[in-house]
């Protein structure tokens, strides 16, 4: 009976031990996600206005936004946000948030700003699996060839300019790191054909 009454006893206090540490592990995680989301909607403030300053725009660019779906030019299946800028509620520039699909370790996340006239505003990367010290060199912090993005257009370069130096373009790669900026590059280009194709009913 002691035997019994031992084992019962201990498997109600592991019982209570795992139902305690399920809620704490639950609270925990609930809260970590809502910090994550707001360090995550921080990082993308941030980035828009770095990419589209405050002072060009009077409207909430986190806000004004619209969900738009071509896998082909924007490198995704699923729904892909555009935020718009405007001033004056006159069209600014749209920030979209496409995907180059065919980094080396997967898919690279991008934010591509481009200005109303289709010159791009600048380009970033939210989010990537690139190689530590060759592929992750596309991250601004890490060095400054995402920025020479800036005031290109479909135009600037031309179509056979919008590749790296490998492949004959006028972008530059990296060391023993060439399909990151060559699938980055890629991205940017179609994602400014896409622009071209629906300028007009982006900012609707």
């Amino acid at each position: 009976m002691n035997i019994l009454r031992n084992m019962l006893i201990s498997a109600v206090v592991l019982s209570l031990f795992a139902i305690v540490g399920t809620f704490f592990v639950s609270y925990t995680f609930d809260n970590s996600i809502d910090r994550i989301n707001e360090n995550k909607r921080l990082a993308l403030l941030k980035a828009f206005h770095v990419l589209i300053p405050p002072t060009v725009h009077d409207n909430d660019i986190f806000n004004d936004i619209i969900a738009v779906q071509d896998k082909e030019l924007l490198g995704s299946k699923k729904l892909v946000n555009v935020y718009r800028a405007r001033k004056n509620n006159q069209p600014v520039a749209v920030i979209i948030n496409s995907v180059a699909p065919d980094g080396y370790s997967g898919n690279i996340e991008l934010l591509v700003a481009i200005n109303y006239d289709g010159v791009l505003a600048g380009v970033r990367v939210v989010q990537h699996k690139e190689t530590p010290g060759l592929g992750d060199a596309i991250e601004e912090n890490r060095s400054d060839w995402i920025t020479k993005f800036k005031n290109k257009s479909l135009l600037n370069p031309d179509k056979k300019g919008w590749g790296v130096k490998r492949d004959a373009g006028e972008f530059d790669q990296f060391t023993g790191a060439t399909i990151s900026p060559r699938a980055i590059v890629k991205a940017v280009y179609k994602t400014l054909l896409f622009y071209k194709e629906h300028k007009d009913t982006l900012y609707e």
